[in-house]
C-alpha cells in the first residue's frame, strides 16, 4: 500500500437506526439479522482488508456486495488515512474505534428516536475541530438511512428526494414512514428550520449526528471538509447549513446516485451550495459477476465509496485500475466466503 503524500483523512462513522429493520427500506445486508452487522464490518474491511469480529463480508439479499470493498480497493491503490467513529454502533466492531457517545437509533415512528443526538453532535464537534488532517473526508454507512435522511430533510423544511440501496426506489413508502415519524414527534414540515439538533434527534439517526458535529467541528478549526457519499451526506450539508454555517462545503459521490432519477441529489447539492464531485467508476465496462449488481442499480454508495473514487481519480490512477482491484478484493473475500458457504452447506446436507 503506497501512503498518500498529502494529509488526507477518510473518516468512516458507523452506526444503526431500527428503521432498517422495516420490509423493504434497505438492502445493505443479506437479511434484517445481519444489517445490524454491516456498519461494523464495513469498517473492518476498509480498516483491515477483511472481516474480523464480523461473520462475513456484507451483501444484499440479491448479492451485490458492499461499497465497502471499492473504498478498501482505493485504500490499497492509495494508502490514504482512515478513522472509524462510534456513531451508534449495534454490534461490536472489530475495528479502532472513536466514541462520541452516540446511541443505537430507534425506528423514526418513535417519538425520541435519537435521544443521544444532542450530546453526539457536541463531542463529535469537538472532535472534528481537534482532528489533525489537511482535509477530512466524512464517510457514513447505516442501513436504512436514506429514510432517516428524508425524515431530517422533512423536518427541517427542505423540499428533496432521497436515493435508495435497492434497484427501485421505495419513494412512497420512505414517504410514509416519515409521515409517521413527523405525526410521532409532533412535528410539521420546517418545523425545526434551524434546529438542526431537533431535527436529527426526532427524525434522525445517530450517524447524521454525528455527521454533522464532525463537519462544524472541522469547519471551526479551517479543515476543508468533504462528505463522502450520497443523499444521505445531503442531509448532514443540510443540517451543517442549518446550524449557521455558511463557508465551503463539499459532496463527493457516485454516478449511480447523481443520475438516478428518483432522487434530487444535483439540485438538493445546489440549493444547499455545495461543491458536487461525481466520479464514474465505469463498472458497466466490466463482466466481472462483482460489479454486475452496481450496473443494475443497487448499492450506489456508502461506505466512502463516492469519495474514494474522487480521491483515485484526483490522483490520476485510471478507473481500470481501481477496477481490476476492487475485483482482487472481491475475489480475496467473497469468493472465500462462497467457498466456505458451500462447505457449511455440504456439511448440513450429510445425512
Amino acid at each position: 500500500m503506497e501512503q498518500s503524500p498529502d494529509g488526507t483523512r477518510v473518516v468512516l462513522v458507523g452506526g444503526t437506526t431500527e428503521t432498517a429493520r422495516r420490509d423493504g427500506i434497505s438492502a445493505a445486508g443479506a437479511d434484517p439479522e445481519l444489517m445490524n452487522q454491516t456498519p461494523g464490518a464495513d469498517a473492518e474491511v476498509i480498516t483491515y482488508g477483511r472481516p474480523v469480529r464480523a461473520d462475513a463480508v456484507p451483501v444484499s439479499p440479491t448479492g451485490c456486495p458492499t461499497p465497502a470493498l471499492v473504498t478498501r480497493a482505493v485504500r490499497e491503490l492509495l494508502g490514504f488515512e482512515t478513522v472509524v467513529v462510534d456513531g451508534g454502533l449495534a454490534d461490536p466492531t472489530g475495528a479502532p474505534t472513536v466514541s462520541v457517545g452516540a446511541g443505537v437509533g430507534r425506528d423514526i415512528a418513535e417519538q425520541d428516536p435519537v435521544p443521544t443526538a444532542h450530546g453526539a453532535f457536541e463531542a463529535a464537534r469537538q472532535f472534528g475541530r481537534a482532528l489533525p488532517a489537511d482535509e477530512v473526508w466524512l464517510a457514513e454507512t447505516i442501513p436504512g438511512g436514506t429514510t432517516t435522511a428524508l425524515g431530517v430533510l422533512r423536518a427541517l423544511g427542505e423540499d428533496a428526494m432521497v436515493s435508495s440501496s435497492l434497484p427501485s426506489n421505495p419513494t412512497g413508502q420512505k414517504e410514509r414512514v416519515v409521515d409517521e415519524g413527523l405525526a410521532a414527534s409532533s412535528l410539521e414540515p420546517g418545523d425545526a428550520a434551524g434546529d438542526p439538533k431537533r431535527a436529527v434527534r426526532r427524525m434522525g439517526d445517530p450517524v447524521l449526528a454525528t455527521l454533522a458535529g464532525m463537519t462544524v467541528g472541522a469547519v471551526e478549526s479551517d479543515t476543508p471538509v468533504t462528505l463522502a457519499g450520497g443523499t444521505q451526506q445531503i442531509a448532514a450539508a443540510a443540517l451543517v447549513r442549518h446550524a449557521g454555517y455558511e463557508g465551503r462545503l463539499g459532496v463527493a459521490t457516485t454516478a449511480y446516485v447523481a443520475d438516478d432519477e428518483t432522487a434530487t441529489f444535483r439540485e438538493s447539492a445546489a440549493a444547499l451550495d455545495l461543491d458536487v464531485t461525481v466520479t464514474d467508476p465505469g463498472f458497466e465496462q466490466s463482466d466481472h459477476v462483482g460489479m454486475e449488481r452496481f450496473v443494475a442499480g443497487e448499492a450506489k454508495e456508502g461506505a466512502g465509496m463516492g469519495g474514494a473514487l474522487a480521491l483515485a481519480d484526483r490522483a490520476g490512477i485510471p478507473m481500470a485500475d481501481v477496477r481490476a482491484r476492487f475485483a482482487a478484493v472481491y475475489d480475496r473475500l467473497l469468493g472465500e466466503q462462497v467457498a466456505t458457504d458451500s462447505t457449511d452447506a455440504s456439511a448440513r446436507d450429510r445425512p
